[in-house]
């Protein structure tokens, strides 16, 4: 049954109040409320339970599970074993070793905040996220520092972002006469991927090495007749996601949809909403079990942004909402004068915050795989804007200009007065070119690409914020009347940020232009970003927010840029493998046996003219080929003797991609005129339309 499968590899909050004493499981509760260290005893008894529950099912190790800089997740194996004088074994797991680990960290990049050979980091239990069972080891999920206290991972920064965002929300609604003790963060990730046959798969390198097809000429049917949005899921595919469904489920994930989405051979599925550090550790959990559960079905599950040129590219759309212990979103809209005052003033605080930090935004999802998809008329532009919908808007601008609001009816909108037009959860269409769009009772931020964690996403936008949180507080702390004030606060939000609302179409030229006029960031390249991390203005907000030291910040930045030059650099070199071991090569041997049949005919006294054609276009075809392989070659020598650094990242973006994209023309060009059974590689048609 369902209700048997569900969550039954978690040790989650049905199994400890059950297993666990119930002094025990409240003194748990209440240092998971209110932030407070466990005491040992308490720590004993939930680490002995925990393995107790482990063993039933056949568990003999654990490990602490925690997500480096890497982008996927550690762990380490450590057995329950422990000797007994009398020369047996004992199973044990005490408290000390459920709060903290210490595995070598010498091997983890840390951007320069630990010397290569200090090695020891620490483990710390999220107590927040539950234990879960994955392939018979009890994992424990935690955070990872280093022995000087320096988050390593993207664990800690998100539980700090969480922290400040509650206590900065709490004290915003105190002052709206709102009792309440923490600001919960709820966010739904939808993940998009693509299945290809594992046989064709291990036939290419490219995939095999970078996760996307450096070469390949487009096949003759695409996503054009858009047949696959929503069709009928192939029946290998349905057996796929029915055995994903059932491992999700057996770890508490539950995918709420699934469907094919635009791309042959993509899909996607949505899981339920969840507070946000259990939904990171859920999708870097999920990612991990799609492509071991593909496997198993002789399918390679592709979790590239960009597998495939020429059709749409995969995100993970972050569906972000905030809600308070007593159960309010404080992205609806109220009934009353004063809860639609807390709902506009919110609004207000995301409206400054997504606009004062344009940059953060666009660097949360700065990576070399999602710069192909950004910008390319399937995906929100590069250009940060949010959508608000024009009742919405309307309502927010009326009262910045001190008039009447009209559209369905006229209708005051003083604060704290007159009720303001009652909204629907779709009062607004939703705009799927927006990439920060208001769904509703929530926001969609479109940007973030398909293999990326969410935990930088959200540790951004929980950070910016709790800054406008804090500083809408301190305003308000200081007015005479608060209904004024919020008055005051939503017609300075709307002067000075009304700029980044934009409801129409984001893929437009027009709207670049425009975008350019009001003064919004356009950054184009990973490259472009990068440098913005570290401004003034940014590490002042994650020093003020306790979120990152100026040390954390510019490790991060280290990173980011290495894994950039690392990323296109074995994209080159697989680019350059393939190009000269294989494809040249095979287009070399296809010309040689043209050119003999020719001869062949001639020698008959028969003409040859159609063999000469392929043996001159392909000779052709072949001396750009050189060039173009030399190009690459220089490119990226140059690249290599600038280093990994922004000023190496921007040569491998400039020169690099544009040297791999003029290889990869002259490649496809001669795909078109190679005869398929000479061809060394699968193609696209294989590719894109073999799952059945």
């Amino acid at each position: 049954m369902m209700s048997d499968l569900y969550g039954s590899m978690v040790f989650d909050d049905r199994v400890m109040s059950k297993r666990l004493p119930q002094n025990v499981y409240r003194e748990f509760k209440r240092c998971c409320a209110l932030d407070l260290p466990l005491s040992r005893e308490t720590a004993n008894v939930i680490a002995n339970e925990m393995k107790e529950w482990a063993v039933e099912k056949g568990v003999t190790h654990f490990t602490h599970w925690f997500q480096p800089l890497t982008g996927i997740t550690a762990e380490k194996h450590d057995s329950f074993i422990s000797p007994t004088k009398d020369g047996g074994v004992l199973m044990e797991l005490s408290g000390k070793e459920l709060i903290k680990g210490e595995p070598d960290a010498s091997s983890f990049p840390s951007g320069g905040l630990r010397s290569t050979f200090e090695a020891r980091g620490y483990t710390a239990w999220d107590p927040t996220s539950y234990a879960f069972i994955k392939d018979g080891i009890l994992c424990i999920p935690t955070a990872f520092c280093s022995y000087n206290g320096h988050a390593l991972d993207k664990k800690t920064p998100l539980l700090r972002s969480m922290e400040e965002i509650s206590k900065q929300g709490v004290r915003l609604l105190s002052i709206l006469g709102k009792k309440v003790e923490r600001i919960n963060v709820s966010v739904g990730p939808e993940q998009e991927y693509f299945l290809v046959d594992t046989a064709l798969y291990e036939k290419r390198k490219d995939l095999f090495y970078t996760g996307r097809t450096l070469f390949g000429a487009r096949p003759p049917k695409g996503q054009e007749l858009s047949d696959h949005y929503f069709g009928a899921i192939k029946p290998r595919v349905v057996k796929y996601m029915k055995e994903l469904d059932e491992e999700l489920w057996k770890l508490g994930i539950l995918a709420k949809t699934k469907h094919n989405e635009v791309a042959p051979g993509q899909h996607e599925f949505a899981p339920i909403y969840t507070t946000v550090n259990i939904a990171t550790d859920q999708n870097q959990l999920t990612m991990e079990i799609m492509k071991k559960v593909a496997s198993k079905h002789n399918m390679t599950c592709l979790l590239h942004e960009k597998p495939f040129a020429g059709v749409n590219g995969s995100g993970k759309h972050n569906n972000w909402s905030l809600s308070t212990d007593t159960g309010i979103n404080l992205f609806d809209p109220g009934k009353s004068p004063q809860d639609n005052a807390q709902f506009l003033l919110i609004l207000c605080a995301v409206i400054a915050a997504v606009d004062k930090h344009q940059d953060l935004l666009r660097i949360s999802v700065a990576n070399a795989s999602n710069d192909h998809r950004l910008g390319a008329n399937e995906a929100p532009p590069a250009i940060v804007s949010m959508y608000l919908g024009d009742e919405i808007t309307g309502i927010l601008q009326a009262i910045a200009d001190g008039r009447t609001y009209s559209r369905r009816a006229k209708c005051e909108v003083e604060i704290g007065v007159h009720v303001l037009p009652k909204f629907s959860m779709d009062s607004a269409d939703r705009n799927r070119t927006s990439p920060f769009a208001f769904t509703g009772n929530k926001f969609e931020f479109r940007m973030p690409g398909s293999s990326q964690s969410i935990a930088s996403v959200n540790m951004i936008l929980n950070t910016i914020m709790a800054e406008e949180f804090a500083e809408m507080a301190d305003e308000l702390e200081k007015a005479s009347d608060v209904n004024q004030g919020i008055t005051a606060i939503i017609k300075r939000v709307m002067t000075e940020h009304g700029r980044i609302i934009f409801n129409g179409n984001n893929y437009s030229k027009e709207w670049e232009d425009e975008a350019k006029k009001r003064g919004l960031l356009n950054l184009k390249s990973t490259p472009d970003a990068l440098p913005y991390l570290t401004s003034k203005e940014n590490i002042e907000l994650f020093h003020k927010m306790h979120v990152l030291s100026e040390a954390e910040l510019r490790s991060r930045q280290e990173i980011y840029v290495q894994n950039y030059c690392k990323l296109l650099n074995i994209e080159a070199m697989t680019t350059l493998d393939m190009a000269t071991m294989d494809i040249i090569p095979a287009v070399i041997k296809y010309k040689g046996d043209v050119a003999k049949s020719a001869n062949e005919s001639l020698a008959l006294g028969v003409e040859a003219d159609e063999e000469k054609d392929i043996v001159k276009t392909l000779a052709a075809l072949l001396a750009t080929a050189k060039k173009d392989v030399e190009r690459l070659r220089l490119a990226l020598k140059t690249a290599h003797e600038k280093g990994e650094n922004i000023e190496g990242a921007k040569c491998y973006h400039d020169d690099v991609l544009s040297a791999m994209d003029a290889l990869r023309a002259t490649c496809d060009e001669m795909e078109l005129n190679t005869a398929k059974e000479y061809w060394p590689l699968p193609s696209y048609g294989d590719l894109l339309f073999s799952i059945h």
